[in-house]
């Protein structure tokens, strides 16, 4: 499913990148379109990270502890007499967190506090980023009427 939703942006945008140079839509409709398809990046690509890493959701659940994946979260870093100070010593990454990195990426075209380890998610990251990236700098382009 999330790589039909994966597919189905990547192809909107494609749309949206055409109609830009005939102007055949409104400023308005592309804003909306281009914010649409911006917050559909987040929501997807937080949804793989979710679900690939470190064997998705099921898996990081039965280990109760989660100490290695595809990123490198701020508490696996942490010793075990403070994540037990803080609480965090059955610690394990929510979709929260994802959706975190999803949205730095997505704004900052980076990862910010999370260093990306495993080959799959530096490649998702930076297919995120370019999707991001393009989104963002034709919405300056139209608005600024250079294309």
């Amino acid at each position: 499913m999330t790589s039909i939703v994966t597919a189905d942006m990547i192809w909107s945008l494609s749309l949206l990148i055409t109609t830009i140079p005939d102007r055949k839509i409104a400023p308005q409709e592309m804003l909306r379109s281009a914010a649409a398809l911006w917050i559909a990046n987040i929501l997807v690509f937080a949804s793989w990270y979710w679900r690939l890493d470190a064997g998705g959701p099921r898996e990081r659940e039965m280990r109760g502890v989660h100490t290695d994946g595809a990123f490198l979260f701020p508490q696996m870093t942490l010793d075990r007499d403070a994540k037990r100070d803080m609480g965090e010593d059955q610690w394990s990454p929510g979709f929260i967190d994802y959706l975190f990195l999803a949205f730095n990426v997505s704004t900052a075209f980076s990862p910010s506090d999370s260093p990306i380890l495993s080959r799959w998610a530096k490649t998702l990251v930076m297919i995120q980023a370019l999707i991001s990236f393009t989104t963002v700098a034709l919405l300056a382009a139209r608005a600024i009427n250079i294309l």
